[in-house]
């Protein structure tokens, strides 16, 4: 494999990732090209609001090519466009030989919901002071245990176990790999609904809990029928304001709604959205986001 590694301004970036994608480019990423320097630039977008710029005033392009002559012949060719009078050409250089599984398995390693209770990748043995493990390696969905709103709720969920508290019927709803629904299992839930709009993520739960071997109910979101004891939504703040009225018909009297996927600066929108159906309340925080519950 070999590397092309442009300079572009940011109103080239576009044009010029086109150009090596229609040049037969297996990959093309963008980043700072001021990035670990005093001119570096934050560019991101929070959930539900636009991002602050469109992109760095200077993009470092990396193309990734299957030979060297192809990615000579691509920086041939764009050196004779006239969008690239303003880019620049930084090296074309071949790409180490790797152990690629295993650099991506070095990323991963076994996550600590509580002292006890651990999220661990297959190739991990499980700590020794673990007592309750969920086997689970990084796929296509969401939902490995190391965001701090999937660490949120698996607290709670361990938290209601230690207090003796039934999780009861338990609804998952955007369950992403099913992390939540096989936390619930661990913790003792009756029944579980895992569901989600994206079919990748419900085939995702379905495989994680059979590696479990626990049992759930996994669909889109249509399989959630009835209510439920424990009412879990992790997802994000925009679309937890909208689904405010059918999470909360889901809870059961006496249930429990556990919200995450929320910015600490989005607690108020999140509290005025559920006044008409329940008061919600801040129960934990980590690294600039929150988990909201409340009890019906």
């Amino acid at each position: 494999m070999f590397e092309l590694i442009l300079l572009a301004p940011v109103n080239e970036v576009e044009t010029l990732s086109d150009a090596l994608d229609a040049l037969d480019a297996l990959s093309v990423s963008v980043e700072d090209a001021d990035a670990h320097t005093p001119a570096e630039q934050a560019l991101f977008g929070e959930p539900g609001m636009p991002p602050p710029k469109a992109g760095w005033e200077r993009s470092r392009i990396v193309a990734l090519f299957a030979t060297e002559a192809l990615a000579k012949d691509a920086a041939a060719v764009l050196a004779l466009q006239d969008f690239f009078a303003g880019c620049q050409l930084v090296a074309v250089q071949s790409v180490p030989e790797q152990d690629w599984v295993r650099l991506t398995q070095s990323q991963f390693t076994p996550v600590e919901i509580t002292p006890e209770f651990w999220i661990v990748p297959t190739w991990h043995e499980p700590p020794t002071q673990a007592m309750q493990v969920i086997r689970l390696d990084p796929g296509l969905a969401f939902g490995t245990g190391t965001h701090p709103t999937t660490r949120m709720c698996l607290r709670w969920i361990a938290g209601q176990g230690a207090a003796g508290k039934s999780l009861g019927r338990v609804l998952d709803y955007g369950c992403g790999s099913g992390i939540l629904a096989i936390g619930a299992a661990k913790f003792g839930a009756v029944a579980i609904d895992a569901v989600d709009i994206d079919e990748a993520a419900v085939e995702s739960t379905r495989a994680n809990a059979e590696a479990n071997h626990v049992q759930l109910q996994t669909g889109l979101p249509d399989k959630a029928v009835g209510s439920y004891q424990t009412v879990l939504a992790n997802i994000l703040a925009t679309p937890l304001r909208v689904l405010a009225p059918l999470l909360c018909a889901h809870v059961e009297k006496g249930g429990n709604l556990v919200l995450a996927g929320i910015l600490d600066r989005q607690a108020d929108e999140l509290k005025a959205a559920y006044a008409p159906y329940c008061q919600l309340q801040v129960r934990d925080a980590q690294e600039g986001w929150i988990l909201m519950t409340a009890q019906f």
